[in-house]
């Protein structure tokens, strides 16, 4: 990006300003015309001027124009006008003033929604560019660079420089020949009075920007205060574990409110100067007026100015001050916006970026990853000094090759490998291609990285696992263009690539593995041993529109099956299932009421009691007295049995429905009831007491507060509820011949509610469920939901060991001729990481491995490098690469 911000907007709004500018000057004549009016309407209409010497009638709407006196001073006349009386002259006065209004009206609508159109296209320019810089960034740049603040520059910091982008040559432009045709407008009417607002004009422009400097420097510092704590916020959440852990809340507190002080004096000491500063300004605008009426009165009174050259001055210098202010805005906002330009390119202007041939997408693809690898003198250096210091190999590939050792170096040398170190002294080589001048493109086929601090991306596991093979829209995805999306991307330097057409490399995928692409996903995850998690995330997991019908009707069918199961005495003890005329004891009063689940959002007690049509439900069937009494009833035993104990006691986990935090409210509400009745209530006491009562198990709380009346009545309201919602509504209702999208797939084939109070009554059912799924085949479309579950910002629904495995898989998906693992498969354990390494092997021996293992795992490998400090040992095992090799092809 430029340095200058106007080269910058220059450069690439080149053919918009001019047309934009072309406008501004067309519309000066029709301006002037409208200052010039009111003069005339004085004079020659209202005062009579036009009709001196017993003229009758008078022309108006007459056009034409002098030509200069070196032409022969002739003047043209295009319209010859319309002979009017005093009356009609009037009224086609006024009325081709308010045209000339609606005329200057609708070129100022005009250039304000292209100046609009224009700052918008140049901020989404600018924040690409900027994503395009970041995309660039180094690793090393990556370690120094906090991703929050870089957000908040691109997503907040740069928009105000959009705001500006519109006006940075048009407003000037604009609101200068406005002011100027003002200014010359009253010169022309009297000298005096002219040279009386051009020196009020002087000293606003001379002294106001002189005070907003401050204002500036001030805002400056605001702005880096501003990024530095949505920084630190940023390190707090990401922390927050080691905060609990070691107790320092209170410090945090601390810390965050020092700033927010700091903060508070700036934006103090910022509005005390902004309004100063308003404050003087008006100032200086009001002056003037006084000025014309006692000056220009004056001159009026002795007859060397007409009424209507004071009534057109006055009018004129109406329009001159907004121009004024808003030209010494502009110099404020160009000053304070070309600070935040410097900033934002000292931030996205670091040593090192990844040349742009590197990442160009149009690169093409080179070949295969040929042998052999060669490293010659590598020498790896950080700020704390060597890492690697003259290493040195020659290997053909494929190769297995483990690297072990106590420091750094193993991990700095597969990430060198994989290219995740760019600064290195040395080279290293694969054939004829030097690693520091492969493209993207052609690592990106060739080479993967998996660390032990897995990247994942919110969406679902397959989106993880597929996402290096989105490469490119396929043929035959796109279909009709968005032409305007398409010639907006064209003008604004952006992509015309859609990213909601397919990009996944079918061919790739059909060359180098199995064709049905989620049975190579599925493969990939057994590769790394998460098969077994795949399938819980599965049962976890959520039906959709794109599930096979045949794969539905066998899960109904699994359904009845398990139904069968638990019929008996024994089994049916563990599960209570749904039924549309029977209270379910088992379930959430809430449950029982809605018989279904939302089709987005929560179910929580909260979310419920905002509903109208689950209160009007409550109140047909005059059930919301009742929940409130019950509601109040639990209160009084929570807060009996918990005033005593500490958070975290096993008692809460069990009446869940009622937080530790909590209790002192609840304590506080029912002293007030006992005293004041039930009367005093509020009716957002009464829905936090009723959401107690929707929360309530009867054989989990064991409180004897439900019976069969009440069961009856509840079922009343369950049909009241389904009658005002409608089967379209937003609760999908359960169906026993049916599934029901918005339930989990486990709650869909139990149809019902696990028991409370029955020994290991999850695990017993889980193990029926599996047993049933084995039965009829369903293992694989349970897993193929399972790759369908969301693992939240960054994983965080996964567990760490999921989030190696799913990065694991991602890269084992792509089928690179060189997998380096940086000790992900450590972080899994010794046993479980060698059978990872193990199976990795067996499914490509072809493909070469690079691991930093521990000492004891690197006996199956066929070339070892062990550090000791900076120095490494090479130990080649060919024979036992030709064995492995020998081995993998016999099974």
């Amino acid at each position: 990006m430029d340095k200058s911000l106007f080269r910058y907007i220059w450069t690439h709004s080149r053919r918009d300003q001019l047309v934009i500018f072309a406008v501004v000057i067309a519309q000066l004549p029709f301006y002037f015309w409208s200052l010039e009016l009111p003069k005339r309407i004085v004079n020659e209409a209202i005062s009579g001027g036009a009709f001196k010497n017993g003229n009758q009638t008078a022309r108006a709407l007459d056009f034409g124009f002098s030509l200069p006196s070196f032409l022969g001073g002739a003047k043209v006349v295009l319209f010859e006008g319309i002979e009017f009386e005093r009356v009609g002259f009037l009224f086609a006065l006024s009325g081709l003033f308010l045209a000339l209004v609606l005329v200057n009206g609708a070129f100022k609508y005009w250039i304000n929604v292209a100046k609009g159109a224009l700052g918008e296209r140049m901020l989404r320019r600018m924040r690409f560019d900027l994503v395009s810089i970041a995309l660039r960034f180094t690793p090393d740049t990556l370690k120094r660079v906090k991703p929050s603040e870089t957000a908040t520059m691109i997503k907040d910091e740069v928009e105000p420089i959009g705001g500006f982008i519109g006006d940075a040559f048009v407003q000037p432009l604009f609101l200068g020949t406005q002011a100027l045709t003002a200014m010359t407008f009253i010169m022309v009417q009297n000298v005096w009075l002219g040279l009386i607002a051009g020196s009020i004009v002087a000293v606003q422009f001379a002294v106001i920007p002189r005070l907003r400097r401050v204002q500036i420097r001030l805002g400056r510092q605001r702005q880096l205060a501003s990024r530095q704590l949505a920084g630190r916020v940023a390190e707090i959440v990401d922390g927050m574990e080691a905060v609990h852990v070691h107790n320092a809340t209170r410090w945090e507190r601390a810390e965050i409110g020092h700033r927010l002080h700091y903060l508070f004096d700036l934006r103090f000491r910022i509005y005390k100067w902004k309004f100063m500063v308003k404050f003087l300004n008006n100032l200086l605008a009001q002056i003037t007026p006084f000025l014309f009426y006692a000056i220009g009165g004056y001159l009026a009174l002795q007859g060397r100015l007409d009424i209507g050259q004071l009534v057109a001055v006055i009018a004129a210098y109406k329009d001159l001050p907004p121009p004024l202010k808003e030209l010494i805005d502009w110099d404020q906002q160009r000053l304070d916006v070309q600070v935040k330009y410097e900033q934002v390119l000292e931030q996205f202007s670091p040593e090192s970026l990844i040349p742009l041939e590197i990442q160009d997408p149009s690169a093409v693809v080179e070949g295969p990853l040929e042998g052999p690898l060669v490293i010659e003198n590598l020498h790896v250096y950080d700020a704390h000094g060597v890492l690697i210091e003259g290493l040195s190999l020659k290997t053909d590939l494929p190769v297995q090759m483990a690297l072990i050792g106590d420091g750094p170096a193993p991990s700095v040398l597969a990430r060198t490998l994989s290219r995740r170190v760019l600064g290195f002294g040395g080279r290293i080589l694969f054939g004829e291609t030097d690693l520091v001048r492969m493209t993207d493109a052609t690592a990106g086929r060739h080479i993967a990285y998996a660390g032990t601090d897995p990247v994942l991306f919110p969406g679902t596991v397959r989106d993880n696992l597929v996402y290096g093979l989105r490469r490119a829209p396929q043929p035959g995805s796109q279909a009709e263009a968005d032409r305007r999306r398409v010639l907006e991307a064209r003008r604004t330097g952006n992509p015309e690539d859609d990213p909601t057409l397919d990009w996944l490399d079918y061919e790739w995928v059909e060359a180098t593995g199995p064709h049905d692409l989620d049975a190579r996903l599925i493969e990939a995850l057994e590769i790394v041993g998460m098969r077994g998690d795949l399938y819980q995330l599965g049962l976890l997991g959520y039906i959709d529109a794109a599930t096979p019908e045949e794969d539905i009707e066998r899960f109904i069918l699994a359904r009845r099956k398990l139904e069968e199961r638990f019929e008996g005495m024994e089994k049916g003890r563990l599960l209570e299932t749904f039924d549309p005329e029977r209270f379910t004891r088992q379930a959430t009063v809430a449950e029982n009421i809605l018989f279904g689940a939302p089709r987005s959002g929560t179910a929580s007690p909260a979310a419920l009691m905002e509903d109208q049509t689950f209160r009007d439900a409550l109140d047909d069937t005059d059930l919301t007295g009742d929940l409130v009494s019950i509601g109040l009833r639990i209160a009084q035993e929570m807060t009996e049995i918990f005033r005593d104990l500490p958070p975290g006691h096993p008692l809460f986990d069990q009446f869940s429905f009622i937080a530790a935090d909590d209790i002192p409210e609840f304590d506080a509400l029912v002293r007030r009831i006992a005293s004041k009745g039930e009367r005093s209530l509020k009716a957002s006491e009464k829905a936090r007491l009723i959401g107690l009562t929707l929360a309530y198990v009867e054989p989990r709380h064991r409180l004897g507060l439900i019976d069969a009346k009440l069961e009856e009545r509840l079922l009343q309201a369950r049909a009241r509820f389904r009658e005002l919602s409608g089967e379209d509504g937003p609760v999908a209702f359960h169906d026993p011949a049916a599934l029901n999208l918005a339930v989990s797939l486990k709650d869909n084939l139990l149809f019902g509610r696990i028991a409370h109070g029955v020994a290991d009554a999850e695990r017993k059912v889980m193990h029926e469920i599996m047993e049933v799924v084995a039965e009829l085949d369903l293992k694989e479309a349970v897993e193929r939901i399972g790759l369908g579950y969301r693992v939240g910002p960054s994983g965080r629904l996964l567990s760490a060991a999921q989030r190696i495995k799913v990065n694991l898989a991602r890269c084992v998906v792509r089928r690179p001729e060189l997998l380096v693992i940086d000790g992900a498969t450590t972080a899994l354990g010794e046993a479980e990481g060698a059978k990872v390494l193990k199976r990795i092997v067996e499914m490509r021996p072809q493909a070469s491995l690079i691991a930093v293992v521990r000492e004891s795992a690197a006996d199956t490998f066929d070339m070892v490098i062990k550090f000791d400090g900076t120095d490494a040992t090479v130990e080649d095992r060919p024979g036992r690469r030709d064995r492995t090799v020998q081995e993998v092809a016999a099974q």
